[in-house]
């Protein structure tokens, strides 16, 4: 029935979920003992905010096959909506330990442990999720955030730099470069990446903040 599951991924990717589920409730009913099905399934709910009935789906998968790294990504990414990121890191890790190597799932990892306040144990997956994503502005971003908080200024910089050079209109990035740059004693520079951010994004309270402390110190 992979005619099915094929069809419905193709309806899911356009946005009619009504036909998606119609087409892997099929491949259920065809086939009920491949996992591929209930992951699809599991995913288009999902898509469709029916959380608690798309963590049973990945869980029946997962029971059919404890191999199916993504039924361990698709429970890793709702526990990550519902801010439950203990719960879904260890399931990213289970789908890393079974094979999946796609960016998006080192990215999701790296994030996990940022927002448990492991910037250490985040840096590996945020560099490797930079690596497959090259284009990836947000990854860069979140791994710059990571190598600051690890005080790695320089390297923060770098992906700060490497983030506007792909979205320059990136707030976030700018508002960080003009940080890194104040803690480098550059106030000059420091003001400079304030306004960028705040040209791009008026009510930036943060970088509004850095400009009148920056304004100040060149007063004097």
């Amino acid at each position: 029935m992979e005619n099915q599951n094929a069809l419905g991924i193709q309806h899911m990717q356009q946005g009619r979920y009504e036909e998606a589920v119609k087409c892997f409730h099929e491949a259920i009913e065809a086939n009920p003992n491949d996992p591929i099905g209930y992951i699809n399934f599991g995913n288009v709910l999902a898509a469709v905010g029916e959380e608690e009935k798309a963590i049973r789906f990945f869980k029946k998968a997962l029971e059919l096959d404890p191999e199916a790294a993504t039924a361990y990504y698709g429970l890793g990414s709702l526990y990550y909506n519902r801010q439950q990121f203990v719960l879904a890191k260890d399931m990213f890790e289970q789908a890393v330990q079974k094979g999946m190597e796609d960016g998006d799932v080192f990215f999701m990892l790296g994030m996990s442990l940022l927002l448990l306040e492991q910037p250490r144990l985040a840096l590996p997956y945020l560099q490797r999720a930079s690596e497959l994503n090259e284009n990836d502005a947000e990854a860069l971003f979140q791994l710059g955030l990571c190598l600051a908080q690890l005080e790695l200024v320089d390297e923060a910089m770098n992906c700060f730099e490497r983030t506007v050079a792909l979205d320059e209109g990136h707030a976030d990035a700018y508002y960080n470069l003009g940080v890194a740059y104040a803690y480098k004693d550059d106030a000059q520079q420091a003001l400079h990446m304030f306004n960028k951010a705040l040209a791009i994004q008026s009510d930036h309270l943060l970088a509004g903040h850095g400009k009148k402390l920056m304004e100040k110190a060149l007063e004097k």
